[in-house]
């Protein structure tokens, strides 16, 4: 299994509607494509929120097909649309992650 993990550090003002955004329309338009099983979002704690929350967005994959066709037909699209609704009021950086164990 992949984890495509999207850090993105939201600015205060935006934080909640950006947050809503993400869980009922961003995330599960993603998960729409057939390319990932599932997503959830997280905050990261223990970090200087002085310029806003930073968030976790993991997408979960099977393999390594689902995250490349993903890439190649749908992220210039998803991360075009967040720009154009949030501008440069967030940043995101982006991983990929491969479970070698998910205990019980």
């Amino acid at each position: 299994m992949l984890i495509y993990n999207v850090t993105s550090k939201v600015q205060a003002d935006i934080a909640e509607a950006w947050l809503q955004w993400i869980v009922r329309e961003h995330g599960p338009a993603i998960v729409a494509t057939g390319c990932f099983t599932g997503f959830r979002v997280l905050r990261l704690l223990e970090q200087d929120d002085a310029e806003g929350p930073t968030f976790t967005i993991q997408y979960s994959a099977d393999g390594t097909a689902g995250y490349e066709r993903y890439l190649r037909e749908f992220a210039p699209r998803f991360r075009q649309e967040g720009f154009d609704k949030w501008g440069n009021r967030f940043i995101a950086f982006r991983s990929v992650m491969e479970v070698i164990h998910a205990g019980v």
